[in-house]
């Protein structure tokens, strides 16, 4: 009986490994579904044209992306004619009082932050796209944007990074 058992576990195994490789595409464990013709992509720099600039974002976004895809893809970088090809901007930067107490006063400030990006995909052109990707967190209004700013862009640029790999390549 434990010998038939193990036997099961075994196949199930042996299906959940290599089921996710059999359709077409190249696969990864985290998701991503490249063409397999794909070997390149390139993302261009992020020029940063919202009206409150914060002058490291769109370094520190355009480097999350380019990080994103080295590490979860085997496509290389390069400057110009990537099979894959991202080009955009931050296009809003702003924060604005929610959360208003009885007293007309903020309990909680929003840093939300906008970007517009196109993307190619020279083998599935049907994956295409232009989209605007926005988002926010929110903070203490007892605290001042200054004191709390690098941390909120870290995890709002995490997020957005997210979101523009996943709707860029993996097919959910």
């Amino acid at each position: 009986m434990k010998r038939l058992i193990k036997q099961h576990i075994s196949l199930v195994w042996l299906i959940f490994i290599f089921v996710p490789f059999s359709g077409c595409g190249i696969y990864s464990f985290t998701g991503a579904s490249i063409p397999p013709e794909a070997e390149t992509v390139t993302i261009q720099y992020f020029p940063n044209k919202a009206s409150l600039v914060n002058s490291n974002l769109s370094q520190i976004l355009t480097d999350a992306l380019k990080d994103r895809f080295q590490s979860q893809t085997s496509l290389s970088l390069t400057n110009t004619g990537g099979d894959l090809y991202f080009e955009g901007e931050i296009v809003d930067y702003k924060t604005k009082p929610v959360a208003i107490q009885g007293n007309d006063q903020a309990a909680m400030n929003r840093l939300t932050i906008t970007v517009n990006v196109k993307f190619v995909n020279r083998y599935q052109e049907k994956m295409n796209f232009e989209t605007t990707f926005s988002r926010y967190e929110d903070y203490s209004s007892s605290a001042s944007l200054a004191s709390v700013e690098d941390q909120l862009i870290e995890q709002i640029v995490d997020y957005l990074v997210d979101d523009i790999f996943n709707k860029s390549v993996v097919n959910w």
